[in-house]
């Protein structure tokens, strides 16, 4: 089989090397919701890199990467906020009388103070962060 006018070569009667045929309408691929979040998922699983699971699905790597974006988005708007209100009371000063009464043994005012399920965590202000996170970490396990 030869095509004149599209060969590489001086002849119109070279072979044809290379023939393509393309098939469909050349529209775009519409993908379902389940069907996105089956791969987006199995892009997260660790088995193969997110360009395998791309590739091997018909995907370009960065259409998957903009879907996983778009599914922690989606993510982050469904959650609810992880910040609770923070009320702030200044420590009353005591009067100069009760001053000279308390002893070495009274505990430092909290600076921040924490009620969550029903426990509440008094924070005393100079507390390093290594034990703040300890406590705020042992709140958050499951009982």
């Amino acid at each position: 089989m030869t095509i004149t006018g599209f060969t590489n070569g001086t002849s119109a009667d070279v072979p044809v090397q290379r023939f393509e045929v393309f098939t469909g309408t050349g529209r775009r691929r519409d993908w379902s919701d389940e069907e996105k979040d089956r791969i987006v998922a199995e892009s997260y699983s660790g088995e193969m890199s997110v360009s395998a699971v791309a590739r091997r699905h018909g995907l370009s790597p960065g259409q998957l990467f903009t879907w996983r974006r778009q599914a922690r988005s989606q993510a982050q708007q469904d959650s609810p906020p992880m910040f609770v209100a923070a009320v702030i009371d200044r420590p009353v000063e005591p009067s100069p009388t009760l001053r000279k009464t308390i002893t070495r043994s009274a505990l430092p005012v909290a600076a921040i103070e924490l009620e969550v399920g029903g426990a509440v965590v008094r924070i005393a202000s100079g507390t390093d962060s290594a034990t703040i996170a300890a406590v705020i970490q042992a709140l958050k396990a499951p009982s």
